[in-house]
């Protein structure tokens, strides 16, 4: 719930309209609350923290989704009541519906840009000519056509839906990684790189804000966090095919690397076909020809649409195939409030990011063989899962992001120090593969982060703008953790695991000054609000020009 969740108080709520739900409470005992139609008087206890109980907030919002033409405004119904088993009910629907084939679309991405690493365990680079430095300058083309693609892509998507876009985007990506088995040398790796990389970006967001249109706002970091479970159960099952595919070299005289970029690519397509099938553009309109009976009832579309806008009313703000303007989104890029998360996203990842980029590489280099080597990558993303699951289930048990955020520098610069500092790395095999190992399972506050970015922008506009830039701030961090390590630093990287200590170590100031900043926000809403009288409150809330977080009846989460 906004109140709830987002820790907003409509203190107009409880000054002026306080006798009215008391009044409402004592009348739905004369209201049959199972009657769809004949609920607009009824208040349910799952309602305490319904914003638009107020009525002057009711009719902002209704003007609000008038206006925008949102598509779910037929059913929103300040007064609609349901049952708590009904949610559950509704809750394991959208789990089987959109969760679960957000977690399938978003396997096929990891598929297709994770599987390089499995590829130059098979001698890629040495078949193509490459040196490390250009394994480094591909990595940096993809992520820097990611990161420039994010934008654009999202731009389009919020214009076509991303029920349409999203699955387009990932047929075109599964051609193009397809063709990564006619490789030929510098000039080809270097092309699809870039084309892939430009293809997916945008994917993230795209997919994100896809999420949010079904789910609250505490919900979303768990899902979000199977989202990136997925992540590692991709890598784990592909570091299992791998050793199958690989095993291929000399079949029909091409390379294992050759029949893996093929095989893979054949699979994420079909995964971009069924998208079609999967994904819908809004709770009211799941029937179409492939969906004759849809997916819910009159009654759960009420239920799912009116959840999500006590949630958040701003997820109604715009309609779903509204174009973002240049204005939108220049509105959004300057969203001061966010930049303490953008921070985070550049240099939260830099350990993991260049250590995951090399594990197989040097694990090779290390003596392993091709088989071992893949074998060995699955521990760390079996540890990974289970910090995922718990620290993101964590932040909204104790409703706290920072604090939970902050155990990733606890655990990861003594790791990093040990990498850095340790005379031992690269001589005892088994010891550099456990540390390394431990660094890439440790917590994933990304599920966290993109819930958060979400949460705080309040609104269509920035909400869709601020996940794209989010996420650019993180390739922009993939961008240079991929080039830390580097040919004359082999093969201890002692100079490149020294900066990732201190990148490690700098979290620890970015995430108190992230924590300071949001309480220091909230007091000065708090201030302005508690020095409005009630009939001021009332007409700002009609009438104020203020936009998504710069609302002052809106507070940050931290």
């Amino acid at each position: 719930m906004v109140a709830k969740d987002s820790d907003l108080k409509h203190s107009v709520v409880e000054e002026v309209v306080s006798p009215k739900v008391t009044e409402s409470k004592d009348e739905k005992k004369a209201l049959d609350s199972t009657d769809i139609e004949s609920t607009t008087s009824s208040i349910s206890t799952n309602d305490s923290n319904n914003p638009f109980l107020d009525p002057v907030v009711a009719e902002h919002y209704r003007s609000v989704y008038e206006n925008a033409k949102y598509e779910c405004r037929g059913a929103f119904d300040p007064h609609f009541v349901w049952e708590p088993e009904e949610e559950k009910r509704i809750l394991r629907k959208l789990d089987f519906r959109v969760a679960f084939s957000a977690c399938l679309m978003f396997a096929s991405l990891q598929i297709d840009r994770g599987n390089l690493s499995q590829a130059v365990t098979d001698n890629l680079l040495n078949d193509l000519n490459l040196t490390t430095n250009d394994f480094n300058t591909g990595n940096t083309i993809f992520f820097v056509s990611f990161l420039l693609a994010e934008l654009p892509s999202q731009m389009i998507s919020k214009a076509l839906g991303p029920d349409i876009f999203i699955p387009i985007q990932i047929c075109a990506w599964s051609i193009v990684a397809m063709s990564q088995g006619a490789l030929s040398g510098k000039t080809s790796f270097f092309i699809t790189r870039c084309l892939i990389g430009a293809i997916e970006g945008g994917f993230i967001a795209d997919l994100v804000l896809w999420l949010s249109y079904f789910y609250t706002s505490k919900e979303l970091p768990i899902r979000l966090s199977w989202f990136w479970t997925t992540l590692s159960i991709v890598q784990i099952g592909t570091s299992l095919a791998a050793f199958g595919l690989l095993r291929l070299r000399g079949h029909l005289n091409l390379a294992g690397w050759r029949w893996l970029f093929l095989i893979e690519g054949a699979v994420t397509l079909l995964i971009g076909i069924a998208g079609f099938y999967l994904m819908v553009p809004s709770a009211v309109q799941t029937r179409n020809w492939m969906h004759p009976k849809g997916w819910f009832t009159a009654r759960e579309e009420k239920i799912v649409v009116n959840r999500v806008l006590r949630d958040d009313p701003s997820k109604g703000d715009m309609h779903n195939r509204q174009p973002l303007t240049l204005r939108m989104i220049w509105k959004s890029l300057s969203d001061y409030d966010l930049f303490p998360l953008y921070a985070i996203g550049i240099l939260a990842y830099a350990p993991v990011a260049t250590i995951s980029s090399y594990q197989t590489l040097n694990l090779r280099q290390l003596g392993f063989s091709t088989f071992n080597t893949n074998l060995l990558t699955i521990p760390g993303d079996f540890i990974h899962i289970l910090f995922l699951l718990f620290i993101t289930w964590l932040s909204e048990r104790v409703d706290n992001r920072t604090l939970v955020c902050f155990s990733l520098p606890f655990y990861s610069v003594p790791l990093v120090a040990v990498l850095a500092f340790w005379q031992g790395t690269m001589k005892n095999v088994w010891g550099t593969w456990a540390v390394t190992t431990l660094v890439l399972g440790g917590p994933y506050i990304h599920a966290i982060l993109v819930a958060w970015v979400s949460r705080n922008s309040y609104s269509i506009r920035s909400r869709s703008v601020a996940s794209a830039v989010y996420n650019m701030m993180v390739q922009l961090g993939q961008i240079y953790s991929r080039n830390i390590y580097r040919q004359d630093d082999k093969p201890l990287y002692r100079r490149g695991n020294s900066q990732l200590f201190a990148l490690a170590v700098v979290m620890f100031p970015v995430l108190l000054f992230t924590k300071l900043y949001y309480v220091y926000r909230n007091k000065q809403k708090e201030a302005r609000w508690n020095a409005m009288t009630p009939e001021e409150r009332e007409h700002y809330i009609k009438n104020t020009t203020d936009e998504g977080n710069k609302r002052l009846d809106f507070k940050f989460s931290h």
